[in-house]
């Protein structure tokens, strides 16, 4: 078998044993590899109706079929299991040295299951498991947590997945970290792992992948390797995805103040371009990669002196924009407290700002801040929350559940300004001046996401008229989410789409030439349905309805008040027309369910039984 290690390790925690399944050709190239083949794994292997936190939910790691090949941008790895944040699937995608030593160890996928009687690490050493006392490790941070296994194993090439402070208090945006920068961040995962007393997985492996073309990968890799370092990646080499930061208040739709508005006054004290002035350490690359755009920044000065982190715009945009922040140094401090606590800085930024909001609307008291002025602008509160989010301590333990879940427990009204869908914090674009990107969201199978759909694309680049309600976004949601599952399947960095002359037929060429089995590129479009069917089935066997479709009151209800975007507003019954334009081209009912015969045709015959109608 090329391209294919053959086999995925199953671990159960509860009796510490283990087995190894060795899927068939035909089983790997139906579901080939990353968040499909994760998805797959956890329907298979998560009992219907199970509590996300109980040692039933299993937690799967699928690795990319390019991973340690030469292929470029293709070394990483998804994680997926029920969301404890939102009881529906949640997959994430994760990078590096760590991705590829799963496939050094001889493995495509690890499933794990059970709960650990004590804090445990796995050490994987190609075919040998050590489940490992983890007590010295407990409550340790992540970073420290990494190192710390290194030294106690003495192996510096040693990889680790690790949880912090967070995900040991169940946090239910808790996530996992690997070699330092990565995170496999959104819906949980971090305390899926922290549930099961699990600190930990280490890797060490000695496999090589072989692929069935050598030459002709290599030859192809090349290339895409040299158009990677030209124009179209130019902004991710330069400042990053921060870069964002000035078009989306340009276009009036950068979150700010809980995305009570679309435009940031000190927007430019915030931006890329500020950071690479006045904070940029340094560029880093993933393994493999010749973009190099995770920005390494450093505060050298200021009460937040040493605070040190890489900055993207979604985190830039939580802890910043959304929580009124005008502070860079303070945004990086809050950053580096995230990653190093094992925390979701998406989620955690985004509960910030709507405790902020409840706060100036008087809503929770000084008192019940545990003392913090939490009002918008006050990095200083800011940084003190998070910590006590991440230990449960004070308000900490009830943002800790979500902001879903925070508001229906403080209710006076709070649940209207809970910037969520489906229990999942919204990410960094406003939808009212994003209408494309407004359905896009709404239907998301792990809640509102920029990195599942893509649709915002439409909107930002000029290809629709993002302003209007035309069904005909519905037709365009579904392609740009189809578009994303390609680079989620394969797990090729999104950031490379831009390189490529054909995203189906270079990527299926790619895939040929790896494992030497025939992919064409109406063979991937049936892999990518397969693959978003899949997860929508998972979603639905676990009581997903119609109604879990949505968007926030204050999408619907408040429009923008200034900027380019000024007066722009979701209309509940333009976005019911969108979502409805969407499910029809995904060729489900008008209720958003799946037919059997759609899901015969994927085959999918065994779901087909349980949730087709």
């Amino acid at each position: 078998m090329k391209g294919y290690m053959g086999k995925i390790l199953h671990i159960d925690l509860t009796d510490q044993t283990t087995r190894v399944h060795r899927p068939g050709e035909d089983f790997l190239k139906k579901y080939v590899g990353g968040v499909s083949l994760a998805t797959r794994l956890v329907y298979d292997n998560t009992p219907k109706g199970v509590d996300a936190l109980s040692p039933e939910n299993e937690l799967c790691l699928a690795t990319s079929v390019f991973a340690a090949t030469p292929v470029p941008v293709g070394t990483k790895h998804a994680a997926a299991a029920k969301s404890p944040l939102t009881g529906f699937i949640t997959d994430c995608l994760a990078s590096s040295y760590f991705s590829a030593t799963i496939r050094r160890a001889g493995y495509d996928a690890i499933v794990v299951k059970g709960k650990a009687e004590k804090p445990t690490y796995l050490f994987i050493d190609d075919d040998v498991v050590e489940f490992r006392d983890a007590a010295n490790l407990w409550g340790k941070e992540t970073f420290e947590t990494e190192e710390a296994i290194r030294a106690e194993l003495g192996d510096q090439m040693v990889r680790s997945c690790t949880i912090g402070p967070a995900g040991e208090n169940l946090v239910r945006f808790a996530n996992l970290t690997n070699d330092r920068g990565r995170q496999a961040g959104r819906g949980g995962l971090g305390a899926v792992m922290g549930s099961k007393q699990l600190k930990a997985i280490a890797l060490r492996g000695s496999h090589s992948v072989e692929v069935a073309d050598l030459d002709g990968l290599c030859a192809m890799a090349l290339e895409l390797a040299e158009k990677a370092q030209g124009l179209k990646t130019e902004k991710y080499r330069n400042l990053g995805t921060v870069a964002n930061v000035l078009t989306l208040n340009r276009l009036g739709i950068l979150p700010t103040r809980n995305f009570q508005e679309g435009v940031f006054e000190a927007a430019e004290q915030v931006s890329g371009e500020y950071l690479q002035e006045h904070h940029k350490e340094k560029a880093v690359a993933c393994l493999g990669c010749p973009i190099a755009c995770e920005q390494i920044v450093k505060v050298k000065e200021g009460p937040y002196k040493g605070a040190r982190t890489s900055v993207d715009y979604e985190s830039l945009f939580a802890v910043g924009t959304c929580c009124g922040i005008d502070n860079a140094a303070g945004i990086i401090k809050a950053i580096d407290t995230c990653d190093r606590l094992g925390m979701d800085t998406m989620s955690a930024g985004v509960v910030v700002a709507w405790a902020m909001e409840c706060f100036e609307r008087g809503l929770i008291t000084k008192k019940k801040c545990d003392g913090l002025e939490l009002r918008f602008g006050n990095d200083q509160a800011e940084v003190e929350l998070l910590e006590k989010i991440a230990r449960r301590e004070g308000i900490g333990d009830l943002l800790a559940e979500g902001v879903k879940r925070a508001a229906e427990k403080l209710g006076k009204g709070s649940e209207l300004f809970a910037i969520h869908v489906k229990g999942l914090e919204f990410p960094g674009y406003d939808p009212r001046g994003a209408q494309t990107f407004a359905v896009g969201s709404a239907v998301g199978t792990r809640g509102g996401c920029h990195n599942r759909s893509l649709a915002y694309e439409a909107d930002t680049h000029g290809e629709v008229d993002r302003f209007s309600a035309d069904p005909e976004k519905g037709r365009i949601a579904c392609d740009k989410e189809n578009l994303a599952g390609i680079f989620d399947i394969v797990m090729l960095c999104k950031f490379i789409r831009g390189c490529l002359s054909d995203a189906w037929s270079d990527v299926s060429q790619l895939y040929t030439l790896t494992t030497g089995m025939e992919m064409t590129a109406d063979d991937l479009h049936q892999v990518t349905e397969r693959s978003w069917n899949l997860k929508k089935a998972f979603n639905i066997r676990e009581g997903w309805t119609k109604e879990d479709d949505w968007l926030p009151a204050r999408f619907l209800e408040d429009p923008i008040p200034a900027g380019a975007s000024k007066g722009s507003v979701v209309k509940p019954d333009d976005l019911r027309i969108m979502i409805d334009a969407y499910y029809e081209a995904r060729g489900w009912t008008p209720d958003g369910l799946i037919p059997k015969e759609k899901l015969v045709a994927l085959g999918l015959e065994d779901i087909a039984e349980e949730v087709g109608v």
